[in-house]
């Protein structure tokens, strides 16, 4: 773990050392940004270390969003959201430009450190060779999808869903059910960020994206015909 690297932008000095005290414990090397300038600054010149990004919303300068919507421009880096706010309406817009994680504050730092890890963990872990599913090339070692041979770019959270989707083709799967096992834990929001996300992959995946059938009352289902 010595090699990964996370920057944690926030503008109060005191919650990036609370926050950097518990991850150097547990062998992180951190970066630090004071604001959205700072953290582009800093971001841009350290992008092939960086694996992870803790980002605050209300910041000087430049906000937590204008600094995600640039970096979503260049990088899919798994993103945490730090905010103070908990409206659903927020979230979601955060999941649309292409959040990993929302943490509201106050948060328990054990708590911000075990879901920091549970990500770096599923973006690193090892898996079987790629797979092709009907014009979907899904290579799991290297966290890749191509879409009739064309790489396309997903965030990590778009790429779990569809994963899962996949995984579990030809079964129907409630928005619940999709919630609890790639959001990972009791996820109080809107399910609606579900259907935002399925919008967004269905996209990406163009004319494929039909493979992805919505179950009206239910939820989702991956079919391939």
């Amino acid at each position: 773990m010595a090699e990964q690297y996370i920057l944690i932008v926030d503008d109060e000095e005191r919650m990036r050392k609370i926050v950097k005290d518990f991850l150097v414990a547990k062998g992180f090397n951190i970066l630090e940004a004071e604001d959205g300038e700072k953290a582009l600054e800093v971001f841009k010149e350290n992008k092939d270390k960086v694996q992870l990004i803790l980002l605050d919303v209300m910041m000087p300068k430049l906000d937590g969003w204008s600094v995600l919507r640039q970096i979503r421009q260049e990088s899919q880096v798994p993103i945490i959201m730090l905010t103070a706010r908990g409206e659903e309406q927020d979230e979601l817009f955060g999941f649309e430009l292409g959040v990993d994680e929302y943490i509201s504050k106050p948060f328990s730092p054990k708590i911000l450190v075990a879901r920091v890890e549970a990500i770096l963990r599923r973006t690193t872990e090892q898996e079987d060779k790629s797979t092709d599913y009907g014009g979907i090339e899904v290579d799991k070692n290297g966290r890749t999808v191509k879409v009739d041979g064309k790489l396309i770019e997903l965030s990590l959270r778009e790429y779990e869903l569809l994963i899962y989707l996949i995984e579990n083709e030809n079964v129907a799967l409630s928005r619940d059910k999709i919630l609890n096992n790639v959001w990972n834990y009791d996820y109080y929001g809107d399910s609606r960020t579900i259907d935002s996300h399925v919008k967004k992959i269905r996209h990406k995946l163009g004319k494929r994206g039909k493979y992805i059938k919505t179950m009206r009352g239910i939820g989702y289902k991956f079919e391939v015909k």
